[in-house]
């Protein structure tokens, strides 16, 4: 037998010997810790927008009516289209407006030339289809500053079986797969343990945006009727995670 022969039937040999030997890894008593998921897409059917008035004047009681009857007007508006739009007004503020002088000296104060008086109001409704009739009539007192859409706490509600039952699907999925290259069945598998966490966490876009300033001044004349704008709500997805702890018999 040739030399190169001689070698190729040694490294057989080993390898054969090798084979024989090796033993199937025992994986009797195994804890696996599965996590798992599930996600649901579905459409949004609430929008939350924030309107807002500005006004400017040197008279701060000036500033301070007009805002005080722009916003009353912009709520009876809201109310007249969406009676069943739930309402909050927030944010009122009263800043000074001060001299641009680049000459100042001695450190003087810089006067007060003006004052910037606004205030904020929240609307949150389910009316998707009579929102841009809403927003245009408001927009003819008030400015659009903010508009989000989700899923209305109802909604979000009812999605909880259908959460439990997609993460659970995915567990069993999981733990099927494992099994499988582990060289076991499924049914040697026994579910131990199983940790939801954040179930019932639907809650999308936690923090908005900050709301944008909107700046009317004082001698702005009336503005005329508003076009309704175009809106899509789009979709959200919701999700639940769970962690399993799984033991092989």
């Amino acid at each position: 037998m040739s030399r190169p022969s001689q070698l190729l039937f040694a490294a057989i040999l080993a390898t054969a010997t090798m084979a024989a030997h090796a033993q199937p890894v025992q994986t009797a008593g195994t804890l696996v810790v599965v996590p798992a998921s599930g996600e649901i897409v579905v459409p949004n059917d609430e929008a939350h927008a924030t309107l807002s008035v500005e006004e400017q004047d040197k008279d701060k009681a000036a500033a301070a009516s007009r805002v005080n009857r722009k916003m009353k007007q912009g709520i009876d508006i809201v109310k007249k289209q969406d009676p069943q739009a739930q309402l909050k007004t927030r944010g009122y503020y009263t800043y000074a407006v001060y001299a641009e002088d680049a000459l100042r000296s001695n450190n003087k104060p810089r006067p007060i030339v003006g004052w910037r008086v606004g205030q904020y109001l929240d609307v949150t409704t389910t009316n998707l289809e009579g929102l841009p009739k809403t927003v245009a009539a408001a927009q003819s007192i008030l400015g659009l500053n903010n508009l989000q859409f989700g899923l209305s706490p109802a909604t979000a509600k009812k999605l909880d079986a259908d959460l439990i039952n997609a993460t659970y699907r995915n567990l069993n999925e999981r733990i099927a797969s494992i099994a499988a290259a582990m060289g076991r069945r499924s049914s040697d598998a026994v579910v131990e343990t199983i940790d939801f966490e954040g179930s019932g966490n639907y809650a999308q876009n936690a923090l908005a945006p900050k709301a944008m300033m909107m700046r009317a001044m004082a001698d702005a004349p009336a503005q005329e009727a508003v076009a309704e704008p175009s809106f899509e709500p789009g979709e959200s997805t919701v999700g639940m995670h769970l962690v399993g702890k799984v033991r092989f018999k």
